[in-house]
């Protein structure tokens, strides 16, 4: 484990830009928290909906049966696309 000694000065200055950031990331929360991100579904909302395996739905995103859009390591299914590949599905 490193020690890191800095000046009460400095620590002040970061702290003082921490908080400013901290309030930024909160004003933009309270502004887009009525956006429709919670419309988005996540692989084990999908799977449930298909009624279908991780595999399988990973399967149907290698070829291009769904769209996704990736965040970090997490998958996201508009409804609107997990529908169409129902109605893909049911008229097969």
């Amino acid at each position: 484990m490193e020690i890191v000694s800095i000046e009460a000065r400095t620590f002040e200055a970061m702290m003082s830009r921490f908080e400013a950031f901290t309030q930024r990331v909160d004003t933009l929360y309270e502004r887009n928290k009525g956006n429709k991100m919670h419309e988005w579904l996540d692989n084990q909302q999908v799977c449930q909906i298909l009624n279908v395996s991780k595999r399988t739905l990973q399967a149907m995103r290698d070829s291009g049966k769904i769209s996704y859009s990736k965040i970090g390591y997490k998958i996201f299914y508009r409804p609107a696309d997990v529908e169409k590949l129902i109605e893909t599905i049911a008229a097969k």
